[in-house]
Formats: C-alpha cells, sequence, structure tokens
C-alpha cells in the first residue's frame, strides 16, 4: 500500500517512520526546511518499543508524487486550510485520506473539501516530540492508532488496511464505533489542555488541590454532556476514569498545550476549547468552564504574549 505521509514533525514522522519499517512504501510531503533537515539525519526515532534511523522518501511538492492508496494526515489543526489544495491531487487519484489531528470539527473541513467518502475516521494516542536534530522522541509506551469507517463504502479499503498494518511494532486498531473514540479523545484532551495551559500546572499539581481538581472533573463533565448533544454517548464512568488514569501519570505530566504554551508556541485553542464552544451554541447548551477557560487561553493562541 502505498502512503502519503502529511507532516513529518513528530506525529507524522513517528507513525509513517514505523510504517515504513513494516514495509510500506511511504512518502512525507514535507516544508523545505523540514527536508533539508531528514536528507542530513535521516529518519531517527527514539522510542521505547525500539529506535531506527530511516532514510525517507521525501517530496516538497505534491506534483512529485502519483498516485496513493492513502494520505495520513499528522499536521497541527492551524495549517490545515492551506493544506488542503495540496492534497487535493492526490485525493482526486482515488486516496482516502486518514487525519490524525486533535478534536473533531476538522472531519466537516475535510469533508467540504474531498467529499465524506474519501475521510476516514482516524485518531492516535502518542506522547512524542522533537529534538534540536529533528529526531524523533517517543517517551511512553502508548503509540496507538486508531481508525474506522464513517461512511459505509469505506468498510472493504479499512479491512485492507487493517490486514496490511498488523506487521507495525505500533498498535493499529479498526474501531468499532470510532465515532465514540473519536468523541472520547476531544473530551479528554480538551479538558486536559485546557485545565493544564490556562493553571500552568502540571496534572500532578491539579489533582493535589482540590478545588482545582473539581474544575477538571466539571470540564470533563461538560464535555461528556456535549458529546451527548451530538448523539454521542461517551462511557457513564467516563469523567471518573478518566481522573483516575491521570492521578496514575508520572510527577509533572502535562499536556502538549501547555508545553507549546511554555515554548511561546501557537495553541490549537480553537479546534479545541474553540470549538467546544461553536458546537455547544448549536445545541443551545451552556458550557461555562470550557468557555471561561477559551477566554483564559486564547490570547495566547499566536504564542507568547508580550
Amino acid at each position: 500500500m502505498k502512503v502519503v505521509v502529511v507532516g513529518a514533525g513528530a506525529v507524522g514522522g513517528y507513525f509513517g517512520g514505523r510504517l515504513q519499517e513494516a514495509g510500506f512504501d511511504i512518502t512525507f510531503l514535507v516544508r523545505k526546511k523540514r527536508a533539508e533537515q531528514l536528507r542530513e539525519h535521516g529518519l531517527v526515532i527514539q522510542s521505547p518499543a525500539g529506535n531506527v534511523q530511516l532514510t525517507p522518501k521525501l517530496a516538497e511538492d505534491v506534483g512529485q508524487i502519483g498516485a496513493c492508496d492513502l494520505v495520513l494526515l499528522a499536521v497541527k489543526n492551524y495549517h490545515l486550510q492551506p493544506l488542503l489544495e495540496s492534497i487535493r491531487p492526490l485525493v482526486e487519484r482515488g486516496a482516502k485520506v486518514l487525519p490524525l489531528l486533535n478534536g473533531v470539527e476538522h472531519f466537516n473541513i475535510l469533508s467540504q473539501a474531498f467529499g465524506k467518502q474519501a475521510v476516514i475516521g482516524g485518531l492516535c494516542q502518542i506522547i512524542v516530540t522533537l529534538n534540536g536534530d529533528g529526531h524523533i522522541i517517543h517517551t511512553s509506551k502508548v503509540h496507538d492508532i486508531f481508525f474506522g469507517a464513517l461512511e459505509t463504502e469505506q468498510a472493504e479499503f479499512c479491512q485492507q488496511f487493517a490486514k496490511q498494518v498488523k506487521e507495525a511494532v505500533m498498535p493499529v486498531t479498526l474501531s468499532k464505533d470510532i465515532l465514540v473514540d473519536l468523541w472520547s479523545k476531544y473530551a479528554f484532551i480538551t479538558a486536559f489542555s485546557g485545565v493544564t495551559t490556562a493553571s500552568r500546572l502540571s496534572i500532578t499539581e491539579i489533582l493535589k488541590v482540590d478545588a482545582t481538581k473539581n474544575i477538571y472533573r466539571l470540564l470533563l463533565t461538560e464535555m461528556q454532556t456535549l458529546a451527548a448533544t451530538k448523539g454521542i454517548m461517551l462511557a457513564t464512568d467516563f469523567v471518573e476514569k478518566t481522573i483516575e488514569r491521570m492521578g496514575a501519570l508520572p510527577d509533572g505530566s502535562t499536556s502538549s498545550m501547555h508545553q507549546d504554551f511554555r515554548k511561546g508556541l501557537p495553541l490549537e485553542v480553537e479546534s479545541l476549547q474553540g470549538a467546544a464552544v461553536r458546537l455547544s451554541q448549536q445545541s443551545r447548551l451552556n458550557l461555562p468552564i470550557i468557555t471561561t477557560i477559551y477566554g483564559l487561553i486564547k490570547p495566547y493562541e499566536q504564542g507568547t504574549v508580550n
């Protein structure tokens, strides 16, 4: 199966590299600066699941790529719109699009651009970053992809991909209900990123203070309620199980948004908290905690405020 990975940063580089390691024909569609870095150092992954150094096949323009079967989209949400026209020729040649972006609004954006049949449901779970040399540093045992058909006609393609990806070192799961999985992650990451970034605290510190811990609980509850208004019923113990899982993380653990905030980088506030506010307004639902968190983080959307 021929796969084009759009974005060879931490997430795209990791999963694309693992697919290449498993025998997939992988092309990375990247910007010039990242292409130069990968040509100099190769695609280097350091991981508890095994270190690997690969020679990646690179393209800086979609015109350098022929037909492919799948586009693995692994970029920040705020980079999505400018990339749509780059992806279009690949979709027109028959490729499906599997996005590994945070949030849920991007599915509508992609479906409107390419049609519902082209867009498969997908998400990933991983803690990964790039070091100064552009090496991919994977720091936990979690490195999962979940995917599934959003349209009945996609079922056969999903089955084929599931069979071919079994040799990969990371778990790739064909979901029985990808919409529930998507909303479970969206609810989790919106609350987690929101409370850590707005408070400037790790989840360890947040859970130590009852009043602050309760803010986190209310955020999760609001997200579960929002999902229900969209016909997505999360597990009845979603809130408490999530808090329990966060309590088991190593001391000092925090969200990727909080890490980006510390570095003065742009934040995905619109695709997470902002999207929750917009979706709640569609359902005439009041989300006071999320709305407050959104307002506190929004000024830092483009990076550090001077």
